[in-house]
């Protein structure tokens, strides 16, 4: 089910896996790969992300990509590299398009998603069953990569 992610890497950044999770039918979650964002030139951590592969109502709203900069690292396009990277591993498992969202107000995270080709379908409600919902984030902005 999971594949050899050791060609994630571009110029400037790799992504190290540090875990995978299985499909939990129960808690709606799909098979998920978790990575480090790791810079090339010294192999410091920048950041974490994760794909999570399919579609369901979970990734519908919560999407399919999640990313994390140091806050010491941001400002380098580090998330948006990143994302390119997945989308690399999202068309090895065959997916036809990529999910990912962010809270209307996160300025930086929107302008990742850009940055990574993506493009924006609209600002929808989380339904109320929905983690992020009862995290308090009732809306989200979706964006949509088709590969």
């Amino acid at each position: 089910m999971f594949f050899d992610t050791t060609d994630l890497r571009d110029q400037e950044i790799y992504l190290r896996l540090y875990r995978t999770s299985d499909e939990n039918i129960e808690k709606g979650y799909v098979p998920a790969y978790y990575f480090k964002i790791v810079r090339c030139v010294d192999d410091v951590e920048v950041g974490q992300c994760d794909l999570r592969i399919g579609h369901n109502d979970n990734t519908k709203y919560g999407g399919n990509i999640g990313y994390e900069i140091y806050e010491s690292y941001r400002g380098n396009h580090y998330a948006s590299k990143a994302c390119k990277l997945l989308l690399l591993l999202a068309k090895k498992h065959k997916m036809d398009k990529v999910i990912i969202t962010c809270a209307p107000e996160n300025i930086a995270s929107r302008k990742t998603c850009e940055h990574s080709g993506a493009e924006l379908i609209g600002i929808i409600d989380r339904p109320t069953w929905h983690e992020l919902y009862k995290n308090g984030q009732k809306k989200t902005c979706q964006y949509i990569v088709r590969l």
